[in-house]
């Protein structure tokens, strides 16, 4: 963890600068870019504007640094999955982990990746270009392990990777917003066991 010292008005503060970049991705999580405030930010951190701007930037960096924050956490939905040897595996961690996660009622509901741009308009054109370019990269993770497997012989011959993928995308989409407007765990875990079951029977090989 990195301590910040930071000059607020009258004498210095310190703060811990991991601690009030998940604060800040909590915010961000639930109000999504355009929703969150600086005054909002700046309460929830504990710390005032000036201490904000020294540490992280501004607004825009900070969401970026937060977004940065929860890709990279050691249980990201695509770092669990990804640890799987087998595609069967990595497809259920994939859909039945994201009915969990976005679930969660430890942090905000649905996937702060989705969540945080949802009503983004054209002065922030920038965050949705980041957000959407940060998209396609975890769409071409999944595409690239899926013609890994298929070259490997675990998926069929009939299954088009790019395709898969973006089914995929689609239903993290659709079960955010579900989640984020009241959906339960065990109603997504349902869906996502439909669809990996769907997906296994039509394109998996039994190895």
């Amino acid at each position: 963890m990195t301590e910040i010292k930071a000059a607020g008005v009258g004498r210095p503060r310190g703060f811990d600068i991991d601690i009030a970049l998940e604060q800040a991705l909590n915010v961000f999580w639930r109000n999504g870019y355009e929703g969150t405030s600086l005054s909002e930010l700046t309460e929830v951190m504990g710390i005032k504007k000036p201490s904000l701007y020294a540490a992280f930037g501004n607004k825009e960096q900070l969401f970026l640094k937060a977004i940065e924050l929860y890709e990279n956490r050691p249980d990201s939905l695509f770092n669990i999955a990804f640890q799987h040897a087998h595609i069967a595996d990595v497809i259920r961690a994939l859909l039945i982990g994201a009915a969990a996660q976005f679930t969660d009622t430890s942090h905000p509901q649905g996937c702060a990746l989705i969540n945080s741009t949802l009503s983004c308009n054209e002065a922030s054109e920038s965050i949705k270009i980041a957000i959407n370019n940060r998209k396609e990269k975890n769409q071409a993770t999944i595409i690239n392990r899926f013609e890994l497997a298929k070259s490997c012989g675990e998926l069929n011959d009939s299954c088009q990777p790019e395709a898969l993928a973006r089914l995929i995308m689609t239903l993290f989409k659709g079960m955010s917003l579900q989640a984020a407007e009241g959906a339960t765990k065990d109603e997504l875990h349902q869906i996502a066991e439909m669809v990996v079951a769907g997906i296994i029977s039509q394109h998996v090989n039994e190895v």
